[in-house]
């Protein structure tokens, strides 16, 4: 089968791409942004078959897709930066749906249309009163930054081509999700690395900070790649699912027990430019239609994420 991974390099790909190249009937195909490195591929160089290119470019992307002839099409290229999206609005729109848009007209211009799962976010739910959790995806829709509007952009652009050409889109709402690989300017990941620097003797024992009071859904990346897999084996045309832990973990519990991990003490300085201009204070998510349509539950334990994720800045920052 051939399968085709957007955003193959990034964290979430990358992973994605490991769970797929475990059957040998697949061949995996990625698209790499130019500036895109590839760091995270390097064990899965001779298993993937990449193309270079920006998914913003229409006739780069129909080209793909008449090369490649994909049967499945995981969607995950994305601009995801929550702070860089309220920096560069234009950017965050331009890749996530005029991207989107391209992704699926070359597949609806495709002599077979392929299978294609849209990731988007638990952001979109924006605003969410207490008495509403956990989140369904019945939830209105109040999207608190530029990243979340253009993610739901993308969603109902998923749902109008179900609708529209009868293609077999599956959506998501993937809620926080965090593992090994993760960009260091996400929350967990920023503390991991903070934390190993500290206990490498890097770093003074100071762990610089945003707002600690939060309370979000995690799941463990693998978890996810997982739930994305099955979705496109399992899940029913033009539905949308959330993916996600069903519970909230304080971002002062996750320091706390990453810095127990490791075994190191350290000071806490609040950074006010890390705070959010718009941040809700808890929200998690309902992930029962997945449990119903796919048979999923998250199954990693926060804390061997976390232990994982220290493992791998550990030896990442050994490599620098």
């Amino acid at each position: 089968m051939n399968i085709l991974i957007t955003g193959i390099a990034g964290f979430v790909g990358s992973h994605l791409a490991e769970l797929l190249v475990e059957n040998p009937d697949n061949r995996v195909y990625g698209i790499c942004h130019p500036n895109d490195g590839l760091a995270n591929l390097e064990h899965l160089m001779n298993r993937v078959e990449l193309l270079i290119g920006d998914i913003t470019d229409s006739r780069m992307m129909a080209a793909s897709f008449d090369s490649i002839l994909p049967e499945r099409v995981y969607h995950l290229a994305a601009q995801s930066f929550v702070p860089l999206s309220f920096k560069d609005p234009y950017l965050t729109m331009d890749v996530n749906v005029k991207g989107t848009l391209n992704i699926l007209e070359a597949a609806r211009k495709m002599k077979k249309t392929p299978s294609l799962l849209l990731c988007g976010t638990g952001e979109e739910y924006g605003t969410v009163d207490r008495q509403e959790l956990p989140v369904r995806e019945t939830a209105s829709f109040r999207p608190g930054n530029p990243y979340a509007v253009s993610k739901v952009a993308q969603d109902m652009l998923g749902y109008q081509y179900y609708h529209s050409y009868g293609m077999r889109i599956i959506r998501t709402r993937a809620f926080n999700h965090t593992g090994p690989r993760q960009d260091d300017r996400f929350v967990c990941s920023g503390f991991a690395r903070q934390v190993s620097e500290i206990a490498g003797g890097r770093r003074a024992p100071l762990i610089e900070t945003g707002n600690l009071e939060a309370e979000r859904d995690f799941t463990d990346v693998r978890d996810v790649v997982r739930a994305y897999y099955l979705l496109l084996e399992k899940g029913v045309s033009g539905e949308v699912y959330n993916v996600c832990s069903g519970r909230a973990v304080g971002i002062r519990q996750i320091l706390v027990r990453l810095l127990e991990l490791a075994g190191v003490k350290a000071d806490i300085r609040i950074d006010m430019e890390r705070f959010r201009p718009v941040d809700m204070p808890i929200i998690y998510g309902d992930n029962g239609k997945c449990r119903e349509h796919i048979g999923w539950m998250p199954e990693i334990p926060l804390d061997k994420t976390l232990a994982d994720l220290l493992a791998y800045w550990h030896s990442h920052l050994q490599r620098l």
